[in-house]
């Protein structure tokens, strides 16, 4: 099961949010989402739980769990929406146009 993790305290580690849920069962994959440019914590991760049971008891428990004087939000993941946003940033073409009056023809 996709695990949803929310409302995170920016300090939490990755290995003590693994810690936490593998109290539960097996944890395959967890990642707490950061920014690219400064690397700081966006709050929320994913956690992916092969048993479908431990993962059930993980949200029953955890969901409301306070950590870090934060109440944390655990729920399954849902699907993301066709057409969502893909990495990348930027689109392709178009460019910078100054209006600075530089022409570097002259």
């Amino acid at each position: 099961m996709n695990i949803f993790i929310g409302n995170l305290p920016y300090k939490i580690e990755e290995s003590e949010l693994r810690e936490l849920f593998e109290d539960y069962g097996e944890v395959t994959s967890l990642k707490i989402i950061t920014d690219r440019q400064t690397g700081q914590s966006k709050g929320f991760g994913f956690a992916e739980m092969p048993d479908q049971e431990s993962a059930l008891k993980a949200l029953e428990d955890l969901n409301a769990a306070e950590i870090y004087g934060r109440n944390i939000v655990v729920k399954e993941a849902e699907p993301k929406p066709e057409g969502a946003r893909k990495p990348g940033g930027f689109r392709s073409g178009g460019g910078y146009k100054s209006n600075s009056g530089y022409n570097k023809d002259r």
